[in-house]
């Protein structure tokens, strides 16, 4: 019993230890990316990077922080990843388990019946037999590394997948802070559109007690509502608007958002103002969660040419067992009723009718397909980022021009309504600075949305959210 311990340990030592693989060495492909972006914000001396900043500290509204911690919980699209995470750790510690011996306990009783006729007694004949033993199954050698192989592939999915949540998670967190900001805007919107509409009907009132009066026209009366219906039909499709972001962040968060967690407003101050550091590409497309998951998928890739190369190689299986036996179930275990088996299997591959080929640049090329996958990755980020940093460049430059237009309108509406109280301007004036003014105020609070919007989209293709 003794010597059979020592020679599976040893076995073990030799199947699990002295293994080495037939996978190619890897080398990561060259990122097919310009080696700087072509719009880098100047930094603040000091800044923190993206990947450094977690999402708490980025989103500096506490609503909004309470809403994504609701995402966090009740999304189901994280809820998958983190299930997929599961599914591949389990298949992972099922191909790793292949790298060890099964051990395992078997208890047996064989009874035969034998008819009369068919043995030299005449007489029919019951034979039975008992047996207890322990010992491996079917454990293979791994001398040319394909289980080991097999074991890494199952290793980068389940990497693979580790990464894929942490995306996921970042994804979610800079969506629900963009469709918060853009209840807000809406939100905003309606209330412009219902503060105008009220000034208009208001003017419509005044200008059709004018009109009974005889003091103006009836083609002032008919602007005038117009303007006024045309203030109507904006607030009911801003209402629409509002009511259709709230649904989307419902969708987001898995669950209605409570009213006190909803802006009332567009604020400036949701997310952090500080410009974040773009760095180079090679250092930020390499670290973000998504490339790092194509980057474990092409490993796996490369780890199954491994496992089709060692095809081509014997195979050798060890099946042993050791244990008692006896006729009678009382004699099992009595001197002399010692039994063993050891059954060394060698299977060499000679004729396969180019299976083993084909399984090996089926190999390859799912290899060369992820390479392509992930370079394919590695440019899609880089535009994500150049697009989030060019935007960046010109959208203060926007949003100052649109507050000074929003100024600009505001003072001529004013001086527009002194002259037409004064006599100098017709209404048609008045109506016409109305009109620039309302649209003034809207396009700002577009800007508005668009440069706190494009601060998350920066903070999230730079890497950020995860911690």
């Amino acid at each position: 019993m003794n010597k059979l311990r020592i020679l599976a340990l040893a076995l073990v030592t030799l199947g699990t230890g002295a293994c080495t693989t037939l996978a190619p060495d890897y080398q990561r492909p060259a990122a097919p990316v310009p080696a700087a972006w072509a719009y880098a914000p100047a930094a603040e001396s000091g800044a923190a990077a993206a990947a450094d900043i977690g999402w708490r500290d980025f989103l500096a509204d506490e609503r909004l922080r309470r809403v994504v911690e609701l995402a966090l919980e009740h999304n189901r699209d994280l809820r998958v990843a983190v299930l997929n995470i599961e599914q591949a750790r389990a298949q992972y510690r099922i191909q790793r388990a292949d790298q060890f011996p099964s051990l395992g306990l078997t208890a047996s009783q064989n009874a035969q019946r034998v008819p009369g006729d068919l043995n030299t007694s005449g007489e029919s004949m019951v034979s039975r037999q008992y047996g207890v033993s322990a010992g491996i199954a079917s454990w293979e050698l791994d001398f040319f590394g394909r289980v080991r192989s097999l074991r890494d592939a199952a290793l980068e999915q389940y990497l693979a997948s580790e990464e894929a949540h942490r995306s996921a998670h970042i994804a979610l967190v800079t969506e629900v802070a963009t469709a918060w900001l853009q209840v807000a805007a809406d939100r905003e919107r309606l209330d412009l559109a219902r503060r105008t509409l009220e000034t208009r009907r208001k003017a419509y009132d005044l200008t059709r007690a004018s009109f009974e009066a005889g003091a103006v026209s009836a083609l002032d009366l008919h602007q005038t509502r117009g303007e006024m219906e045309s203030a109507r039909a904006d607030a009911a499709a801003f209402e629409s608007s509002a009511a259709r972001a709230e649904n989307a962040l419902a969708l987001l968060t898995g669950r209605a958002v409570p009213a006190e967690l909803l802006p009332a407003g567009l604020d400036v101050a949701a997310t952090r103002l500080a410009e974040l550091p773009a760095g180079t590409p090679a250092d930020v497309l390499v670290s973000r969660p998504d490339i790092v998951a194509a980057e474990h998928r092409l490993r796996a890739a490369n780890a199954n040419i491994g496992a089709a190369r060692a095809a081509f190689f014997p195979r050798i299986t060890l099946t042993a067992s050791t244990g008692t036996a006896s006729a009678e179930l009382g004699g099992l275990f009595e001197g002399g009723s010692r039994a063993w088996s050891f059954l060394p299997q060698l299977t060499l591959p000679i004729f396969e009718a180019g299976r083993l080929t084909a399984n090996l640049d089926l190999a390859e090329v799912r290899r060369d397909i992820t390479v392509a996958e992930y370079e394919r990755a590695i440019q899609g980020a880089f535009r994500e980022v150049a697009d989030a940093l060019a935007e960046r460049a010109t959208l203060g430059e926007q949003l100052d021009a649109r507050r000074g237009l929003q100024a600009a309108a505001l003072e001529s509406h004013r001086l527009s309504e002194a002259r037409y109280r004064a006599g100098v301007d017709s209404f048609l004036v008045l109506l016409d600075a109305q009109r620039t003014l309302y649209g003034a105020e809207q396009e700002l609070i577009a800007a508005r949305l668009a440069d706190a919007a494009n601060r998350v989209t920066v903070y999230k293709v730079l890497g950020g959210g995860w911690q």
